[in-house]
């Protein structure tokens, strides 16, 4: 296949990327660059396949990289490229009566079951269509929308988690679990997005411990942050392959082998002490005993590595449809709310959020962060309004949630949808959460019209008469959004 044709697609996604971000911060550079790194078109070591200056700003556009001029091809008589989207338009003007025809339009046999729908003009808000928009339905993943809503409401997008290392008292030290979701084992160069690693942590407490003159330890760890059941009542046994026992001190997220669907540790930190103790044997340390302990609040720090800020990990965890990492968010959510770090505080603080948000509706509950939980219940309307949230100027705290959306047919969870004839036109164009258990499905984003309008949308389905039917469905409905002359 000839190279362009490979390549289309993404820019186009970028450019929504950037179009939609735009229209509501500017933001587009941060946006873009990581969609280009999820899509193997930009790389933090190596050469781009792209124009260095694609993300840069009209202004910074204009000099070269000594301040000199870059001529305007358009003064010089030659022609600009034709945009790939249209242009934006002024606000407001939408045809509700429109949007009802696009999406009633789209039948697939079987699909859609029990289901509430809701798409919104971005810009005023205004409920273009609803079907049962307030009812509350089983979402599956489309809860971490409302689970990473909640937590940058609270927390602010540049908050870091520390994973730390105290002095416990004659010659032993405490590894203290600060609830950081994506802390690994190990790390390099090339780790995208850079995270913090036990490695680092060992080699920075060799170092502050040879300083001291002590070369050999007894190790404590300590993962007393979060509290109460680290398994969820509402999950089945046999979700132990999609979801490790929640716990503030972990590598890896617990996972055996690395991979997102596969066996799980048990006990994720104790397993994080041993790492730990690893590295720091491959530094010079004696390390005898391994065990839990509790680290005193006053006793004195040793090293500490830093989590990614909050906003880059939502974006992961919405990009991947992380589990693991979205019920360490929903705890951390619980402590930034003067709760305790524990399922049930994870509830009642992030209901609480959503509800001074304006994001709460009538005949929802919660049950745990990631929607693993068949017994939560989420509107559509619920998940417009948070998406909207996080994409207006009011709330620039939430714009990690916009950025984290996968791109339809290019990243994450929606790399492989929008593949037959009737939904390719959404690809690079819709933008969208993804949910999926046994009979429910769900898909919540943003997507941009072909009058120029940006629509945010939420489609949840539950009791399906054929599961395959309601996700192909989903795409297409979507897809006839984006071509959708709404006016």
């Amino acid at each position: 296949m000839p190279r362009s044709r490979l390549v289309a697609p993404v820019l186009v996604a970028l450019l929504v990327v950037g179009v939609v971000t735009g229209l509501v911060t500017g933001a587009l550079g941060s946006a873009a660059r990581s969609s280009l790194y999820a899509t193997g078109l930009w790389s933090r070591n190596g050469p781009s396949t792209i124009s260095p200056g694609l993300l840069d700003s009209p202004a910074s556009a204009q000099s070269g990289p000594s301040g000199t001029p870059v001529p305007d091809p358009s003064a010089a008589g030659g022609t600009l490229p034709v945009p790939v989207l249209a242009p934006a338009v002024e606000p407001g003007g939408l045809d509700p009566a429109q949007v009802r025809r696009v999406v009633s339009g789209v039948t697939v046999a079987g699909a859609t079951g029990t289901y509430g729908a809701a798409v919104r003009d971005l810009t005023s808000g205004r409920l273009l269509y609803g079907h049962d928009p307030g009812r509350g339905l089983i979402p599956a993943s489309t809860m971490k929308v409302l689970t990473t809503t909640a937590a940058l409401s609270l927390l602010g997008p540049e908050h870091r988690f520390a994973t730390s290392v105290v002095r416990g008292g004659a010659g032993r030290i405490v590894l203290v679990g600060g609830g950081d979701p994506y802390l690994a084992t190990t790390t390099s160069a090339a780790t995208f997005p850079a995270r913090a690693s036990v490695t680092d942590l060992a080699a920075r407490t060799a170092t502050a411990l040879r300083a001291s003159g002590t070369t050999s330890i007894k190790l404590g760890y300590d993962a007393s942050l979060f509290t109460g059941p680290a398994w969820n009542a509402a999950w089945p046994a046999s979700y132990g392959d999609v979801v490790t026992p929640v716990s503030a001190l972990w590598v890896d997220e617990g996972r055996r082998g690395g991979h997102q669907i596969g066996p799980r540790t048990t006990d994720p930190s104790r397993d994080a002490a041993q790492a730990f103790a690893a590295a720091l044997r491959k530094r010079g340390v004696k390390v005898g005993s391994v065990a839990p302990a509790r680290a005193s609040r006053t006793a004195t720090p040793v090293a500490a590595v830093q989590s990614m800020p909050l906003e880059r990990i939502v974006a992961q965890v919405l990009l991947t449809s992380d589990n693991d990492a979205a019920e360490v968010l929903f705890r951390q959510a619980a402590l930034a709310g003067g709760g305790a770090g524990s399922f049930t505080d994870g509830v009642r603080v992030v209901t609480r959020e959503l509800r001074t948000l304006g994001v709460w509706g009538n005949g929802m509950r919660l049950s745990d962060g990631s929607g693993l939980a068949r017994r939560t219940r989420v509107s559509a309307d619920s998940l417009t309004r948070a998406l909207r949230l996080a994409a207006v100027d009011g709330h620039p705290e939430l714009r990690g949630v916009v950025h984290g959306l996968p791109v339809a047919g290019v990243e994450g969870s929606l790399r492989v949808r929008f593949f037959d004839d009737a939904s390719a036109a959404g690809r690079g164009v819709v933008r969208g959460k993804t949910g999926t258990l046994t009979k429910v499905h769900s898909l919540a984003g943003l997507l941009r019209s072909r009058d120029g309008s940006v629509l945010v949308f939420a489609f949840v389905i539950n009791e399906p008469r054929n599961d395959y039917a309601a996700t192909v469905w989903l795409d297409r409905v979507t897809t006839a959004l984006t071509g959708c002359g709404c006016r």
